[in-house]
């Protein structure tokens, strides 16, 4: 659901590659997944700050959930995006995690990110092993204050796309987003404020956005602990 808007952004006060956090670590397949289920298991996600009148946060209009759903395959981890199509009303044609808003209907954002993943490539709730969740992220162009959850599914093989929402699969080895060289950050000034953007290069797509954020975050809990064992 969640991607970047089209063209690049205005005002950019700064740029830099790689990151003090961006891991710079190989994957190795199942290491890599254990060492994230206990990052997340000792992770306490934080959510974007709330006034007083709202439990949304100032800015946000409305909540949404996506899935960052991971696989093994060949010994290493995998990241499954989706390639949004063009009929969507938000994000079209951009790289994305399965997700959407979240309905009346819904127990909490986890059923919101599952219920979407489900109709949106047709992968059940019960394949998905939910490792935990991220921070809390504000999309300022639509609106959207977003929850990832990550979660371990099965090799993409048999999914069902559904061609009114999703134009393609995509699968990136996790690798190629703990490798600083991949990852780029800008500082641009949108609606009076100073907003962080997160670009992976050198992929078979470009990632940036919301869904890059969501990413960087993910690398940031594999980042080796430093000296001490402070993070």
């Amino acid at each position: 659901m969640l991607g970047s808007r089209r063209g690049r952004p205005p005002d950019i006060v700064g740029t830099h590659h790689g990151g003090e956090r961006a891991s710079g670590i190989q994957d190795q397949g199942v290491d890599t997944l254990e060492l994230l289920r206990s990052r997340l298991q000792a992770a306490v996600p934080r959510d974007l700050p709330r006034d007083l009148s709202s439990d949304l946060p100032p800015g946000s209009r409305r909540r949404a959930a996506v899935l960052v759903p991971l696989f093994e395959s060949g010994g290493a981890m995998h990241l499954l995006l989706t390639k949004r199509a063009e009929k969507v009303e938000y994000h079209k044609g951009q790289i994305s995690f399965p997700g959407g808003r979240q309905e009346d209907g819904d127990a909490d954002l986890l059923e919101t990110a599952l219920r979407e993943t489900h109709e949106e490539i047709g992968l059940a709730p019960s394949e998905v092993e939910v490792l935990g969740r991220l921070d809390e992220i504000e999309v300022i162009a639509s609106g959207f204050a977003v929850t990832p959850f990550v979660g371990l599914v099965p090799p993409p093989v048999d999914l069902r796309p559904n061609p009114d929402e999703i134009a393609e699969i995509v699968a990136v080895p996790l690798a190629s987003f703990l490798d600083p060289a991949n990852l780029r950050v800008e500082h641009v000034v949108r609606e009076g404020r100073l907003v962080e953007l997160v670009y992976y290069e050198n992929i078979s797509h470009m990632v940036w956005g919301a869904t890059a954020r969501i990413i960087k975050g993910l690398a940031e809990l594999l980042a080796p602990e430093p000296p001490g064992g402070q993070r």
